[in-house]
């Protein structure tokens, strides 16, 4: 019987640690793996080719709401489908469950965005999908919606129907949004469906976590119910709010049996440091969740996301606009768990790395503590962590370099108005440059953080690890990192002993040359029947237009090009960056009718207009570039000169008979030069 008490008692404890939402003394750093409209950068192929890179630095990665959310594309915040469709605007289900499979084979976990305060719809207000999961099927109804939802629109809906439809007979328990049905979490079969997606999620999709949407529109006491049922070892809540004590209040509302069960993004702490930076680093930065010793380890303080940032002109949203370098070396020197923004890591990679590697080496954790206003003056701000291994200083402001630390610290890294300090007692030799490849010859400093006397460093530069006999350094040599593979691995010597040994492997190439190329897009419009199409073109990463009119509906094609009875207008585009990729509508007349949207195309291709359209009446659009020409099934060797045009399998149209060999349509037929 004592035996079962052990065991019970072990079975609850451990129970508990994964209920509570965030582990304590996390050392881990996030990573956000998009912005607002990174359609292209945060497609899950391309996050995944990224593994090798992110893995040293990042422990969890935070992606958009990876389902369906019907047509167009979509960031994930309308969500429709919920067990059904993963063929999002990032990738299908396929790159999605590969991308989380490789994630986790190199240690990092995947954080799931999680969008349930609301809920799209069809067709109409209320018809939610109805889909089957495992057997099992899952639908929710009108009286799932909060009866107050839109502030009483949906209801004003509902009655007007015939038959009339029922809402739920309970409010809101949080904030309401018209954007979409707001779901009413006090309904058992919202909790139901709820908790089968979630367990979806986590045990079938394999994520390591989740990050709530909009915790301000339902109550706290919900994710608690949620969490304690799935048991997640990470979960964020968006609580979007400036006030530390109502950031802290949503905490404590999500607690189970005295213990919180999510941790929340530190929006305090993230307007504290824009003020810092407003006031040229001179103020005293106001508290966030990491100031608070209990709440620090619930805590996941951010720079910059995807509501923050300077989307466009037109959407300027509340940008941090100068000093991004010295914010995020605010944040990854303080406690807490730091999350990084996907635009900072593309922008700065290398500092960002050289600030992660300053923190593991310090051993910070979520739950370290950080001295914050340790020193604040004109134009500088200074924090100090304890890790366990040493104590880090983080110095910010324009007048960073004259900032003197106490005696028995050494500078180990340094940027653009910001400063990392590292105490001697540390004992441990840095590298300031990190691994990783890079495109041109580089030098990596070496430095003695030593509280011994006489200490020097030994290193080596072929894999090898160094010896007393191995190569001597001072502090602040730098070491040249040739084209090709480096690896060094650098100790520090006292006496005769070699400790502390760091290994960094480079990767250095020349930068290949680019070569910028044509590409033709061909265009058939036979369903619709238009006699000229328009092409209105434009990179959509880069905002860069190709249209040459510059104005809608673009540039006007109204000769077509027979390729086996079928007609196809065509337009040629110059392609001059090597990541770029052109987007199109297409349109007749003035501009009305058009087609959707069609995105990131680097090469020829061959485009169908389809009788289909939209939920916006814009036609569909099909590539048939594999299929082009479809109704070609001859192939004739050439020996002969012959007259007309030339067309090669791409479209490309050439006045006299080609060259190269290849395949090429001429009078109708598929002829083979050899």
């Amino acid at each position: 019987m004592k035996t079962f008490y052990m065991t019970l008692v072990a079975l609850m404890a451990t129970l508990g640690i994964h209920a509570q939402g965030w582990p304590a003394n996390y050392d881990g750093v996030m990573l956000q793996g998009f912005y607002w409209d990174s359609y292209r950068a945060s497609k899950w192929f391309n996050l995944e080719a990224q593994a090798d890179d992110l893995a040293p630095y990042f422990s969890l990665v935070w992606i958009p709401q990876s389902a369906n959310c019907g047509s167009g594309r979509s960031m994930g915040y309308d969500d429709l489908y919920w067990f059904s469709n993963y063929n999002s605007s990032f990738g299908n289900e396929t790159q999605l469950r590969s991308m989380i499979k490789t994630f986790k084979s190199k240690g990092i976990g995947t954080i799931a965005d999680v969008v349930i305060n609301h809920r799209n719809t069809l067709t109409s207000w209320t018809d939610f999908p109805v889909e089957t999961y495992k057997g099992t099927t899952y639908r929710m109804y009108s009286t799932d919606i909060c009866h107050d939802d839109d502030g009483g629109s949906t209801y004003n809906w509902a009655v007007g129907q015939s038959p009339k439809l029922s809402l739920s007979n309970k409010y809101d328990s949080g904030d309401d949004w018209d954007g979409m049905r707001d779901l009413d979490h006090y309904s058992s079969n919202v909790q139901s469906v709820v908790k089968a997606y979630l367990d979806m999620l986590l045990n079938d999709f394999g994520y390591a976590g989740l990050r709530y949407d909009m915790v301000k529109g339902y109550a706290g006491m919900f994710t608690g119910i949620y969490n304690t049922a799935l048991k997640p070892r990470f979960s964020v809540g968006e609580y979007w709010d400036g006030n530390a004590n109502t950031v802290k209040a949503w905490i404590n509302a999500t607690k189970v049996n005295g213990e919180p069960t999510s941790a929340a993004f530190d929006f305090p702490v993230r307007y504290a440091v824009r003020d810092l930076i407003a006031s040229n680093w001179s103020a005293r930065a106001k508290n966030g969740l990491v100031g608070d010793a209990a709440y620090r380890r619930y805590a996941v303080s951010f720079v910059e996301n995807h509501d923050t940032e300077y989307r466009s002109s037109t959407e300027q949203q509340d940008p941090i606009r100068k000093d991004t370098l010295a914010a995020n070396a605010y944040i990854l020197a303080a406690c807490g768990t730091p999350c990084v923004f996907y635009k900072h890591w593309q922008a700065y990679p290398t500092d960002i790395k050289m600030m992660i590697n300053a923190r593991h080496i310090a051993g910070i954790t979520n739950t370290s503590t950080t001295v914050f206003n340790e020193y604040v003056a004109t134009q500088c701000n200074v924090l100090k962590t304890e890790g366990a291994h040493g104590t880090l200083y983080a110095v910010m402001g324009q007048r960073a370099n004259a900032y003197q630390a106490p005696a028995g610290y050494t500078e180990i890294l340094r940027g653009y108005h910001y400063r990392y300090l590292l105490s001697n007692s540390s004992n441990v030799a840095w590298v300031d440059l990190p691994s990783g490849h890079y495109d041109d010859v580089q030098k990596a400093r070496l430095t003695a953080v030593s509280s011994q006397p006489g200490a020097q460093l030994v290193y080596t530069t072929d894999g090898t690890t160094p010896t007393a006999q191995s190569r001597k350094a001072a502090s602040g040599t730098l070491v040249d990192i040739p084209a090709g593979t480096t690896t060094l691995s650098v100790g520090l010597l006292v006496g005769t002993t070699v400790s502390a040994v760091i290994t960094r492997t480079y990767e250095v190439s020349a930068p290949e040359a680019f070569t910028p190329y044509d590409i033709t897009i061909n265009v058939n419009a036979d369903n619709v029947g238009w006699s000229r199409v328009n092409f209105w073109a434009w990179d959509d990463q880069y905002g860069d237009n190709f249209t040459a009119t510059g104005t809608w509906p673009g540039d006007a094609v109204t000769v077509a090009k027979t390729i086996e009875g079928r007609k196809w207008y065509s337009r040629t585009y110059r392609i001059t960056k090597r990541d770029a990729m052109l987007s199109f509508v297409f349109s007749t007349a003035s501009g009305s009718p058009q087609t959707v949207n069609v995105y990131d195309i680097n090469k020829d291709a061959f485009l169908e207009i389809a009788t289909s359209k939209d939920s916006q009446n814009h036609f569909y659009v099909t590539d048939v570039t594999p299929q082009t020409p479809p109704a070609i099934t001859t192939v004739t060797t050439d020996t002969h000169r012959r007259p007309t045009l030339w067309y090669d399998l791409q479209g490309r149209q050439y006045s006299h008979r080609p060259t190269q060999p290849g395949v090429y349509i001429n009078s109708g037929k598929k002829i083979m030069i050899r």
